[in-house]
């Protein structure tokens, strides 16, 4: 199924956009890498260099998804260096959380710039590839906290919901041209990302998340694979999310009750005023 297809993963360099790019190349792929650390960039293109067969090929590009332009530019020359791609990874992100009092309005835009119009940008620009070669797949990562709310995660469960709602829109709108939609929506799992979250988040927020069991990396780029082939529009890696996911949309009034009882035990935010 992935045997000389071009694959373009954005956030390429680490995490889950790394653990999809290994597992492209033992699949036959040619990858084309998207990120902005230039040097993260090059260590994994030689990590994954030395994996590949005759035939296959890794080139990486340093590219903020959140500029449209440099979008744009980027994949067009991926287009016309490495061939016309066959499959879309919007990988990229950034994970913020805090009280929502405490956020300030930069954080929200910085993390709907980077989540959801880093999405937007690279499924646009490569729209028109698409449509010409008659056929594409397009992968969004989005993550559990893009179907159930979650404690300190105004800002980037917003940019979630908002990559949700683009790729349910896209699914339906783009099946007629023979371009494929999946939704990725994962929990928490072994990341740099998660690492980085572990050392500043409130405490409400741990106990709220990590009802979901923290998957490793490979659990979760397996579940991920095997999403894909299957041809699967909805992935959600891991039973316990699937079954709270399943929850939260049949049972919501149970769902909300559940996360409410787990706050008020370890509540630390704000207090209300008394006059």
């Amino acid at each position: 199924m992935f045997k000389d297809a071009v694959v373009v993963i954005t956030g390429g360099s680490s995490g889950l956009g790394k653990a999809l790019a290994m597992r492209f190349i033992g699949r036959g792929a040619t990858l084309a890498l998207i990120a902005r650390d230039r040097n993260k960039l090059a260590e994994i293109r030689e990590d994954l260099v030395a994996m590949c067969v005759p035939g296959q090929s890794v080139e990486v590009f340093p590219c903020d998804v959140s500029d449209h332009a440099a979008v744009e530019k980027t994949l067009n020359t991926i287009k016309d260096t490495v061939g016309s791609p066959d499959i879309l990874i919007n990988s990229a992100g950034i994970l913020r959380e805090g009280y929502f009092d405490k956020l300030p309005l930069s954080t929200f835009r910085e993390v709907m710039d980077i989540n959801y119009f880093g999405t937007l940008n690279c499924t646009k620009a490569l729209i028109p590839i698409f449509r010409k070669k008659g056929r594409g797949r397009i992968v969004n990562i989005s993550s559990l906290g893009g179907r159930i709310e979650t404690f300190g995660y105004a800002a980037y469960c917003s940019s979630k919901f908002a990559v949700v709602g683009l790729t349910d829109v896209l699914r339906a709108e783009l099946k007629p041209l023979k371009i494929k939609c999946h939704l990725v929506c994962p929990g928490e799992f072994e990341s740099p990302m998660v690492d980085e979250l572990n050392t500043y988040r409130t405490e409400e927020n741990r106990v709220v998340t990590q009802t979901v069991p923290v998957l490793t990396l490979d659990a979760a780029a397996d579940e991920v694979m095997k999403g894909i082939q299957k041809d699967q529009y909805l992935i959600i890696p891991g039973s316990v999310a699937r079954f709270l996911e399943m929850t939260s949309r049949w049972f919501p009034s149970i769902s909300r009750f559940i996360v409410d009882f787990q706050i008020r035990r370890v509540y630390q935010g704000p207090k209300l005023s008394r006059i």
